[in-house]
């Protein structure tokens, strides 16, 4: 028998925490295999939250109730998972909302994905059968599809389609290995290090459809434009793309740099413009090696001393290999075709649409494999 803890936490929500917490117990009636207790992380509400919770709990002894100062949602995870864990140590932690948005009714498909060997499961609302309020302002909308667009943008991860969610189950080890990373998150930006550490983990995700609905009582603790600046910061110090497109940019000025100078400053002949390139494109593809492996990819760093090392430049410079005969080629074609005069307009496209996703994707797959 597996034990879970669902961790609520709540602010100033006693017109739902009764219905939400019967609702769960009702549910773990259809979920076998599993002891299922709930701990409220409760902020000190100014609505008796609290005081609810505490009646309920002479009727449900698997009822917790942790009280905290008010630090914002992520402390208040961070708070519960600690407590569940020195206290009951499951197999696996639920996350909900308190405020109704979550349906109990979803708990047993989660618990089933657990049980197929899932390390994270996540309440979907953007896969097929899932869904976001239809009476949602045009505003409210674009924020949840754009915000989502965005972070499968910024960490180049079309996989996940659902990455701000806070309807999740998760299995203990995962938290407890992520803890020095998400205990630094206080607010909503929380569940997205979460993920993000997850991913980076090479834990097995899981998406389940749920219906989002809207609260019927209290007020949302969300600060947009906190949320959305805290979001952005997130994914330039830790995307990979971000930072592998930043190391493209450096690697661009030397390679253009050199081609500059040899073409515009040393005028070599026009037949030699492809040795120009071949020499500007190597140097910025060792600059662009060593950025990667130590900052855009230094949670997948190369190891193996120096033999692994030299190993992986040598793939590095294979897959970069088709980089350089792409822009050669393509300078030469153009040049040939359209003129020498816009030589670096050509050098610019070829850099911006080609060469960079093409290495994107190859690294990825080649030189900076998942650990």
């Amino acid at each position: 028998m597996k034990s879970s803890v669902v961790v609520i936490p709540t602010y100033n929500e006693a017109g739902n925490i009764e219905k939400l917490i019967t609702g769960i117990f009702d549910q773990t009636k259809k979920i076998s295999n599993w002891d299922i207790s709930i701990l409220i992380v409760d902020s000190h509400s100014k609505d008796n939250t609290s005081g609810i919770v505490k009646k309920l709990q002479k009727n449900y002894p698997r009822l917790y109730l942790l009280e905290t100062e008010k630090q914002g949602l992520g402390k208040a995870y961070i708070d519960g998972y600690s407590y569940v864990i020195k206290k009951i140590n499951p197999f696996a932690i639920v996350q909900m909302d308190a405020d109704l948005s979550h349906n109990p009714s979803y708990l047993p498909e989660f618990f089933n994905k657990i049980e197929k060997g899932a390390d994270l499961v996540l309440g979907s609302r953007y896969i097929r059968g899932g869904s976001i309020p239809q009476d949602w302002g045009i505003h409210r909308k674009f924020f949840s599809y754009f915000g989502n667009l965005i972070f499968r943008l910024g960490f180049m991860n079309f996989k996940i389609a659902d990455w701000t969610s806070g309807y999740r189950a998760i299995k203990t080890w995962l938290v407890r290995d992520a803890f020095s990373h998400i205990k630094n998150y206080s607010g909503y930006v929380f569940q997205v290090a979460m993920l993000d550490f997850a991913i980076k983990k090479g834990a097995d995700i899981k998406e389940v459809p749920i219906n989002f609905v809207d609260r019927k009582s209290g007020q949302s603790k969300i600060i947009f434009t906190q949320y959305i600046l805290n979001n952005f910061y997130y994914i330039f110090k830790y995307s990979s793309f971000v930072k592998y497109v930043i190391v493209g940019l450096i690697g661009a000025f030397i390679d253009f740099g050199i081609s500059f100078t040899l073409i515009e400053k040393l005028r070599i002949a026009k037949k030699l413009y492809w040795l120009a390139t071949t020499i500007s494109a190597e140097t910025s593809i060792v600059s662009n090696f060593l950025f990667n492996n130590y900052w855009s990819f230094s949670h997948k760093k190369i190891d193996g001393g120096s033999i692994g090392f030299f190993s992986s430049f040598l793939k590095f410079n294979l897959v970069s290999l088709g980089a350089l005969v792409i822009q050669a080629v393509g300078i030469q074609l153009l040049t040939n075709l359209f003129g020498a005069k816009l030589w670096y307009l050509y050098k610019i496209a070829i850099l911006a649409f080609i060469i960079i996703p093409y290495s994107y994707f190859f690294y990825n797959k080649i030189v900076w494999k998942k650990k």
